[in-house]
């Protein structure tokens, strides 16, 4: 059974076996009477309990391990003994000088403030990528201005890459091994001159190493793959922080553009709200799609520089999972709207009116005229969704405008001519869906023999969106003459049935008489502009079934046409 002690090394406490204890205390010791008069002594001292210490942390496994006597003699081989770097090198001028043979060691990434011109992030960056600072700056400088990725990107780096502050941190930062001889040189000689020293010793190792041929050929190929397998990793880091930090500025301007221009009400975007039929602001929702996705993207950003920077700050456990508990929450808050939101449609109803009109006892031709208001046909070129969109009334009342109007023409079976209007809306219920389809404003008028149907409908905009439409029948006694203005163009029903093979459209212009079948059959329609349906055993043929769509033609002057367009499916054959 062997005794634990506790030590406060460099402000950490540790967990230390006694003879472990025993030894450590004699090291320090010994290095404290090997720089006593020295200047700067304090400082180096620090600095060497300080690399010490995060020696010790990178060998615990654990904050109870115990540091034992293994662990003491690994970081003093690695520390080195005083007494090899305190001899007085002149007494032996004409010795031969051995060569010291240091484990290689991986560049960290740090920021330099003592050459910073903002945040030193740029001039860690040059010991990192062993890239000028200038050009470094350059390229942050460019991406800040045109693309906006720059200032993003320094931004993390100077919250997430730490500072250089101690000696053991700033040889760090340039890759040389961390002992005591170098916290020494470090301490009494300046760091840019260190920093050269270093660089030209590593180029003496390099050539030396190269010279002697120590490497076997398999080291070589083994180094080689190891360095592509390092490149890909980087290129899979620098990948994800441009996702990452694309789809963060993506999020960030849809949040800026949307959430907050609906807190202050920018005209034109009030019509975001029309499809809310939740309690919550859209401002919030806009907040919470950018946390359910923002958050994933930057962890996915952290990650690419956790690739690319080896000592990259950790944001800490309690922010990990912060953003975590936040990231769930904004999650469930989305799945709760999305569900209030899909329910505000889970029930459809309709509001009925049906007028006699007046017989029609005279010869003469009843047309059918669809009117428009000219304040709101001009306002509603706007913005808008699902064929709804936001105008103002004469006294600048907010409606909804929706031009979703439709009539269909019908066999009436007396010598009365009626009209049946019949107005639909979704809702939330079926008691929902009916108020909503009863607050649908629509009306018409009828003067003698002329019957004058409006082109849009309006409802107050606490409504919302709810697919209001108007679908209107006029019921017409067998052999009445009709004829259909051009404003009604787009607004004839597909319930009115008539004798040509040609769209809705078409009817207007000529006349139509009503049949007791209730089919309209055209007065005055060219035969050759609209031929009738071809007799069976014709050569031009045009066969749809499960195999597709078979067209024969009798020979190559014959031609084929299909046309597609907001008014469905069109072929012929000529």
């Amino acid at each position: 059974m062997n005794k634990t002690v506790n030590i406060n090394l460099a402000n950490i406490l540790f967990h230390i076996d006694e003879e472990a204890y025993i030894k450590l205390q004699h090291y320090l010791e010994a290095i404290r009477r090997s720089f006593s008069g020295t200047p700067g002594s304090d400082e180096i001292i620090a600095d060497i309990e300080a690399r010490i210490a995060e020696l010790f942390q990178e060998k615990m496994e654990t904050d109870r391990q115990v540091i034992t006597m293994k662990e003491v003699e690994q970081v003093i081989s690695v520390m080195g003994q005083p007494e090899d770097y305190m001899v007085d090198e002149d007494i032996f001028e004409d010795a031969p000088k051995t060569e010291r043979t240091q484990p290689g060691r991986i560049k960290r990434l740090y920021r330099d403030t003592e050459r910073k011109y903002i945040g030193g992030v740029c001039a860690g960056l040059e010991y990192y990528l062993g890239i000028d600072k200038l050009w470094i700056r350059l390229l942050f400088l460019l991406l800040a201005v045109f693309t906006g990725f720059g200032f993003i990107a320094y931004i993390l780096l100077w919250i997430l890459v730490p500072e250089a502050r101690t000696t053991s941190q700033k040889l760090d930062m340039t890759g040389e091994p961390v002992n005591i001889s170098n916290i020494e040189r470090k301490v009494k000689e300046g760091f840019d001159d260190v920093s050269e020293r270093v660089k030209n010793v590593d180029y003496e190792k390099v050539g030396t190493k190269v010279k002697k041929g120590t490497r076997s050929f398999f080291d070589s190929l083994g180094d080689l793959i190891l360095f592509v397998f390092k490149v890909i990793g980087k290129f899979i880091g620098i990948l994800l922080i441009i996702i990452g930090a694309t789809a963060l500025i993506g999020l960030f301007i849809g949040m800026f553009t949307v959430g907050i221009a609906d807190i202050i009400h920018i005209p034109g975007v009030d019509f975001i709200d029309m499809m809310n039929s939740t309690a919550a602001p859209f401002w919030l929702v806009s907040l919470m799609i950018f946390l359910a996705f923002g958050i994933p993207f930057f962890f996915l950003l952290y990650l690419g520089l956790k690739i690319l920077v080896n000592n990259l700050n950790s944001i800490g456990r309690v922010a990990k999972f912060t953003l975590l508990g936040i990231w769930l929450l904004s999650l469930i808050t989305l799945m709760v709207l999305g569900i209030q939101q899909a329910s505000s449609h889970a029930f459809s109803s309709s509001s009925s009116i049906k007028k006699d009109l007046f017989s029609m006892s005279t010869p003469d031709t009843l047309t059918v005229r669809m009117r428009a208001n000219e304040l709101y046909d001009r306002d509603s070129r706007g913005m808008g969704i699902d064929r709804m969109k936001m105008i103002f009334d004469e006294s600048g009342d907010p409606l909804l405008y929706s031009d979703d109007v439709q009539f269909n023409l019908k066999v009436s079976d007396d010598s009365i001519i009626r009209i049946h209007i019949r107005k639909d809306a979704d809702g939330n219920s079926v008691p929902d869906a009916r108020n909503r389809a009863e607050a649908i404003l629509y009306s018409y008028e009828q003067m003698g023999n002329l019957i004058v149907l409006d082109d849009h409908l309006l409802t107050d905009p606490s409504n919302k969106v709810r697919d209001q439409e108007v679908t209107t029948t006029v019921y017409i006694p067998a052999g009445t003459i009709l004829q259909l203005d051009n404003s009604t163009r787009g607004h004839i029903g597909r319930g009115t049935r008539y004798d040509r093979d040609f769209y809705r459209s078409k009817m207007i212009g000529y006349y139509w008489q009503m049949d007791e079948d209730g089919e309209l059959k055209c007065l005055d329609c060219p035969e050759e502009e609209f031929p009738a349906d071809r007799e069976e055993g014709e050569n031009n043929k045009i066969k749809i079934n499960e195999d597709g769509i078979d067209i024969k033609l009798e020979d190559e002057t014959d031609s084929f046409e299909l046309k597609i367009n907001e008014e469905g499916v069109r072929m012929r054959t000529n």
